[in-house]
């Protein structure tokens, strides 16, 4: 992993997690709502229980500028890129679920279908929270996802999260009732995959 004063660069196997540049927010734009009818296949995964947040190119680049002065000092940018051989294909973030407790959330958006089911998304957060746990004196990290969204599910059952709690029938989608899933992992529990996966080498 690499930081500079202004940007974050960390390096997997098979993709790049980096600071969102000036450059990026055109294509990045068009990933998530260049789509002109109905909402696009990333969000009917992607707490479809929510409208998708309008945005021009202007406005998101706005809102992006806004979330970065936001950022104090030596904190962790909050949102950064997924990147595959140079194509864009995503974001990964955190959010303050309760700052004055340390209690952080992680999300994380792959808008391109062609990288679903390749293990990007369970590379993307494992770099991700071992970034965060290096970067911040937190004890947990979190996930919150639906019932719906399998695929989300299983990939933090592969991270070791636990599910901590199971709000049930509490988002409807579609005229049906879904649950909201809670998942989360300690820092002493990610340390000790972390050995363990060394030690199997």
């Amino acid at each position: 992993m690499a930081r500079t004063e202004n940007s974050t660069f960390i390096k997997g196997e098979n993709m790049t997690l980096r600071s969102i540049e000036e450059k990026d927010i055109k294509p990045l734009w068009r990933l998530i709502y260049g789509k002109k009818e109905g909402p696009p296949e990333w969000k009917k995964w992607d707490a479809p229980y929510y409208p998708l947040e309008p945005h021009t190119i202007e406005s998101y680049r706005s809102h992006e500028n806004a979330r970065k002065e936001r950022l104090k000092d030596g904190e962790p940018d909050s949102r950064l890129l997924l990147e595959v051989e140079g194509e864009v294909i995503g974001t990964i973030t955190y959010y303050w679920e309760h700052k004055p407790s340390l209690w952080l959330e992680v999300g994380i958006g792959i808008y391109n279908p062609a990288y679903w089911n390749g293990g990007y998304g369970t590379e993307a957060l494992t770099l991700w929270i071992d970034h965060l746990f290096n970067s911040l004196p937190i004890a947990r990290v979190g996930l919150t996802t639906w019932s719906k969204n399998e695929r989300m599910m299983k990939v933090g059952e592969k991270l070791g999260m636990k599910l901590e709690g199971r709000m049930r029938k509490c988002r409807i989608y579609e005229g049906e009732y879904y649950d909201s899933i809670r998942l989360g992992i300690l820092r002493e529990e990610w340390n000790q995959r972390k050995q363990k996966a060394i030690s199997s080498k």
